[in-house]
């Protein structure tokens, strides 16, 4: 999961937002642009009614059924892509258990089966053919971007690499709070045994101060912090070696604190002004600002481990490679993941075909994405500034989707 974690700092999701990481950091809401009302609104003054809690999936949200794909003008090039990406998904998609209430087990097996033998220049009658349009809830979207960065790096430290890349540790426990408790399916907790006890593993700053020095933990080394910050928002990169080789890592757990995202936190601060509303914009400050910056960045305490990654990649929640301008992150609770996503948005070079093959601390809720840009200058820059608003619509098995419109027929009739 890639993650992410960046998302345009544009809409100060910038630094909350997608790992490719498995973004699977701690959630966090996202972030409104100024003006905008947050996505889970002021409760109303007590009227002696309880409040209705906020859905948690997608059939809690409620459902539409979309228009004909056809009507989306979909080109042959993004198709064509999407299909590749939703074959190399159908596995995992296959095996996994939707949080959404969308699909059932099997309901994927037989668009995958004719996905796996369809051929690839008819890539949009497949999607108009084997799979239907829905909208969750009003469909209302919100996107950010990310991308896979590229920054100096070494496999050794040696002068000019000094911040240290750490792999996973073997003490940091991972666990599911649904095991114990029913209701928090899906919540993770993470530490280590202290004492007989689980306690909080060390934030950044701990980390930073030497907490993980002397383990044998690392597996490269940056030169830049400002830049390896942004890579660990990321969730993975590619470190450029000085002898002009690169060495690609990617997520391989988290320390299981809070993720903070600084451009919000620098925001309500007044330290950014116009035009400092992106990632490029805060990075620029922090250097500006070297000794507040390493303490704002401190505030986040969330800290990345990562692994090398020798094979195809950046790898998503998936665990199978992501694409860039065909990856989405999404939330499962609200998408089931490997299903294709169309956006039409106000920003127009995200609009289309997408499909969900990642997930992201910041990006939660429904039509809550954050587009995946591959890599270099071009892909920082677009990521950097994401931050776009429209609408968005999934596309899941027809047996599924006529199983739902069968229910919202009998509950209209109840």
């Amino acid at each position: 999961m890639i993650r992410r974690l960046v998302a345009g700092l544009s809409a100060l999701a910038a630094l909350s937002a997608c790992t490719v990481v498995p973004k699977p950091h701690v959630p966090t809401q996202p972030v409104p642009p100024a003006g905008e009302p947050a996505s889970r609104p002021t409760p109303a003054p007590s009227t002696g009614s309880p409040t209705p809690s906020a859905p948690r999936t997608a059939v809690e949200s409620g459902l539409l059924p979309g228009p004909a794909f056809a009507s989306f003008g979909i080109n042959a090039d993004a198709a064509r892509a999407a299909l590749v990406a939703f074959r190399l998904s159908c596995p995992a998609l296959q095996r996994r258990s939707d949080q959404s209430g969308l699909t059932q087990s099997g309901d994927w097996s037989e668009p995958c089966a004719r996905a796996a033998g369809w051929p690839d220049n008819d890539a949009g009658s497949f999607f108009a053919n084997q799979l239907s349009v829905i909208q969750v809830g009003g469909g209302k979207a919100y996107a950010t971007g990310y991308y896979e960065p590229e920054i100096a790096g070494s496999r050794t430290q040696q002068p000019g690499y000094d911040v240290p890349v750490y792999k996973r540790p073997s003490d940091l426990i991972e666990g599911d709070l649904g095991d114990f408790f029913p209701d928090m399916k899906g919540k993770k907790i993470r530490g280590r045994v202290q004492g007989g006890k689980l306690v909080p593993y060390p934030d950044r700053g701990a980390i930073e101060d030497g907490a993980l020095s002397g383990k044998a933990l690392e597996i490269g080394w940056a030169a830049d912090p400002v830049e390896f910050f942004f890579l660990q928002v990321q969730g993975s990169g590619r470190l450029r070696l000085p002898d002009g080789s690169v060495m690609r890592i990617g997520y391989d757990g988290q320390n299981g604190r809070d993720y903070v995202g600084i451009g919000k936190l620098m925001r309500d601060r007044g330290l950014l002004g116009p035009g400092q509303l992106s990632m490029q914009g805060v990075m620029a400050w922090l250097r500006a600002n070297p000794e507040e910056g390493r303490a704002i960045m401190r505030e986040n305490k969330s800290w990345v481990f990562f692994r090398e990654l020798t094979g195809p990649g950046p790898i998503g929640a998936m665990n199978v490679a992501v694409t860039g301008r065909v990856t989405v992150a999404a939330d499962p609770a609200f998408v089931p993941l490997g299903a294709p996503v169309i956006l039409q948005l106000d920003r127009p070079e995200a609009n289309g075909l997408w499909v969900a093959q990642d997930t992201g601390g910041a990006i939660k809720g429904a039509n809550r994405f954050d587009t995946f840009w591959g890599a270099g200058d071009q892909a920082r820059i677009i990521a950097g500034g994401m931050s776009g608003r429209g609408q968005a619509w999934l596309l899941i098995p027809r047996v599924a989707a006529a199983r739902l419109a069968d229910r919202r027929e009998q509950a209209a009739r109840s």
